[in-house]
């Protein structure tokens, strides 16, 4: 006879009910976080000049009078347009070597000195190389942000192939897996999925970031805007675009979660 292990509230209802109530707690805890935040922001800024540090006020005009002009969604259209060439090359290549490079002790040794080397050069380093090979435009932004992308993923995903247990690739011999290819198919990939995805939503936001240092040689986008609006002194019209590109973040983030959830629903 089956016994309960857990205390029953009102039926049914009562646990969803009571999840839904841990829920809006944690939505009231973060919208009082935020409360709080911007009450000291606007305390703060009675103490400063407004181009030192603006209020949250004259932030919230400058993003509505930014989004009316339609400056922002158009310096946001031309953001994305190297932000996804960036993002999309960056992590498929990433990813693509560090699960190579993890399993084949070849590759790695080959590939291992020229790693150290180049690991440690800042994506805003190669802006030189970017103009030079693609010119001041979408391209050489999008390989600025696919560096950063590419070394994040990487290392991910070479962890996450080297973590794979031993015992589970003698139990895949055993069962019948044979050859490299096969191997990495049906047993290192899906063992390493969680650490590589986790490089990968770790490289959306930092390829967020990036487009800031990508249109710093004057391609156009949310990150020229910022860089203009901050030389102008125009510190609450710079926050305003850093705010779309949090906004944009948590966007992309929460898009990949659901996708995560899907991916990794093994794990449930």
């Amino acid at each position: 006879m089956a016994t309960e292990t857990g205390p029953r509230v009102g039926g049914d209802g009562g646990a969803f009910a009571s999840v839904g109530l841990g829920d809006r707690r944690r939505l009231l805890r973060g919208a009082a976080g935020i409360a709080g935040f911007l009450v000291v922001w606007h305390a703060a800024s009675l103490t400063q000049d407004p181009f030192v540090l603006p209020s949250p006020v004259a932030v919230g005009g400058a993003f509505v009078g930014e989004l009316a002009s339609g400056d922002m969604t158009t310096a946001l259209r031309q953001s994305v347009r190297h932000w996804v060439p960036g993002t999309i090359a960056g992590t498929g290549l990433g990813v693509a070597a560090g699960v190579a490079f993890g399993w084949s002790r070849l590759l790695d040794d080959l590939t291992a000195p020229l790693v150290r080397t180049l690991r440690p050069v800042p994506p805003l380093a190669l802006i030189g190389f970017a103009i030079a090979w693609f010119g001041i435009n979408d391209w050489g932004a999008a390989f600025i942000i696919a560096v950063g992308a590419f070394w994040i993923n990487f290392y991910a995903s070479y962890g996450a192939v080297e973590g794979v247990s031993d015992d589970l690739l003698d139990v895949g011999r055993t069962l019948g897996v044979r050859g490299d290819l096969d191997a990495v198919r049906s047993i290192v990939l899906p063992a390493s999925m969680p650490g590589i995805m986790t490089g990968i939503r770790t490289g959306l936001g930092r390829c967020w970031m990036l487009v800031v240092a990508s249109e710093i040689f004057g391609v156009p986008g949310v990150g020229r805007e910022i860089i203009r609006a901050s030389n102008n002194l125009r510190v609450d019209r710079a926050i305003a675009y850093i705010l779309v590109l949090s906004l944009m973040f948590l966007i992309v983030d929460v898009a990949f979660r659901a996708v995560e959830r899907r991916v990794l629903v093994w794990r449930a």
